[in-house]
């Protein structure tokens, strides 16, 4: 799950709590090209502000036109947007379509107890599945695997998983750590960025980013990892790049990789083998040299090389198959 997804729940339970009606709006298929993939979330209210996003913005801009004047007042909808039989004629620039669910929830204590659980699975370390009635008697959850599809669905019931949202832990500030971060926060990954050095904190300053002054390892054994983790160090400073691969590699992060050229990530390897008491299949885990070979050179194209690496694994690309 994108951290998006997050900022989407906490915004639905904020507007809850306050007493307000919202609309859950999820992405359930996609046909052809789209802007997003099944299980894409938006919220929004009656006033027509919104959180989140369901295409480049045709669909998002409808959906509220539509929903201020009554039509969604049903518990359960499903809306096509694009292709021949699509919702007000709606053409995605991209050419494909898409079909949302939307939910209607009330602000009593059934769907605010479902949000909170939603948002609970968002913030923790292992996915659940939303069972949804189509008929609309009902929803429950269900325990998943981060494996399972983000979306599946019968004649009587669409089940949507949920997980820990996509995370970045930045071990150390380095040069390379801010535009690591930007691109990072730009494809959806909460971003954290732990060091304990007073003067390297003060040179990183990127908005929305949390930092913690610690050591990354401290912070990484301490629980900072689910599935959904990416892990990098980009300093070159062993006593916090190397500190940091022996606690991630026993994570469940879905990435780890640390910065250096391939006779340094060679000298790291016999190093943490020998010395960090790891064994060879924790040491393969690790991506040293990190990132993909993009002959990058400037801090930028580093860490262009480095989210591109990341976001091949999370998708499922062996590097062969670029």
């Amino acid at each position: 799950m994108h951290y998006l997804d997050l900022q989407v729940i906490e915004r639905a339970l904020n507007w809850a709590n306050q007493g307000l009606t919202v609309w859950l709006c999820t992405v359930l298929k996609t046909f052809g090209s789209s802007p997003r993939e099944p299980g894409a979330m938006l919220v929004t209210c009656q006033s027509g502000e919104y959180v989140g996003s369901l295409s480049g913005g045709c669909v998002e801009e409808d959906f509220i036109e539509r929903l201020q004047k009554g039509e969604f007042d049903e518990p359960l909808q499903r809306v096509r947007y694009g292709g021949e039989n699509g919702a007000a004629n709606i053409r995605l620039p991209c050419g494909g379509s898409l079909e949302v669910l939307v939910e209607r929830l009330a602000p009593n204590t059934e769907n605010l107890t479902h949000l909170e659980v939603m948002h609970a699975t968002l913030l923790g370390r292992q996915p659940l599945t939303r069972c949804i009635k189509l008929d609309g008697s009902g929803k429950r959850f269900n325990p998943s695997n981060i494996t399972d599809p983000a979306v599946s669905f019968d004649t009587a019931s669409v089940n949507i998983r949920i997980g820990p949202a996509l995370r970045l832990i930045i071990a150390g500030v380095s040069s390379i750590s801010s535009p690591c971060a930007l691109f990072a926060q730009s494809l959806g990954f909460e971003v954290i960025v732990c060091d304990p050095r007073e003067e390297a904190r003060k040179n990183f300053n990127v908005p929305g980013v949390e930092m913690q002054a610690v050591l990354p390892s401290v912070f990484i054994a301490s629980g900072g990892c689910h599935a959904n983790t990416a892990v990098v160090a980009l300093t070159h400073d062993p006593r916090i790049d190397d500190l940091a691969m022996i606690e991630a590699v026993r994570t469940d992060a879905f990435y780890i990789g640390v910065m250096g050229s391939k006779q340094t990530s060679q000298q790291r390897a016999e190093r943490l083998l020998r010395s960090g008491g790891l064994t060879e299949t924790q040491v393969a885990r690790i991506a040293m040299p990190i990132g993909l070979n993009l002959g990058s050179k400037t801090p930028a194209e580093i860490a262009l090389a480095v989210m591109a690496d990341i976001v091949r694994l999370y998708r499922g690309k062996a590097r062969n198959e670029l």
